[in-house]
């Protein structure tokens, strides 16, 4: 076996592994059927067509030949933490940690929190803009999902509401 695209190959080999594990995962679900769909329905169609798309472009990275091989370079560590920090932290402030008594801190501390460590992963850090994005973030979210979807979770810290 020749790998002629590293990059293809191993995007391929996530698209299959992440697309099966959405399809087993959903197995446990009613299915339903396409006029009444089950809670099974959406995530194991999608998982079966990303393991799908993942088959493609991994055949892709066996046959079509790139001038350079397409080697996979190294991994960004900076953005990639950042971006997976921002989101736990994200998760952290909606829910908090009851097993530490931390409360949660509401969307909106949320929004802020992950735009700032998102923001991180860039290569330039410009905090105005960055509390612009967050500013826009945070009114956008709070219309679309409290007003609009009429969720409900914290909105704003335990100590405020």
């Amino acid at each position: 076996m020749n790998i002629k695209s590293q990059k293809d190959f191993f995007a391929g080999l996530m698209f299959i592994i992440v697309g099966m594990a959405f399809a087993i995962g959903a197995y446990s679900y009613s299915m339903g059927e396409g006029a009444r769909m089950g809670p099974g329905y959406f995530p194991r169609l999608l998982g079966i067509l990303l393991a799908v798309l993942g088959s493609v472009v991994l055949f892709k990275s066996l046959t079509v030949a790139t001038a350079d091989g397409d080697k996979f370079g190294t991994v960004a560590w900076k953005p990639l933490l950042a971006i997976i920090s921002a989101n736990l932290l994200f998760g952290v402030c909606i829910g908090g940690l009851p097993a530490i008594k931390f409360p949660a801190l509401g969307m909106m501390v949320g929004i802020y929190v992950l735009t700032f460590v998102a923001s991180i992963a860039a290569d330039r850090y410009k905090p105005v803009e960055v509390f612009g994005l967050a500013t826009v973030l945070a009114v956008i979210s709070y219309l679309a999902f409290i007003v609009l979807l009429k969720l409900q979770f914290p909105v704003w810290p335990s100590f405020i509401a």
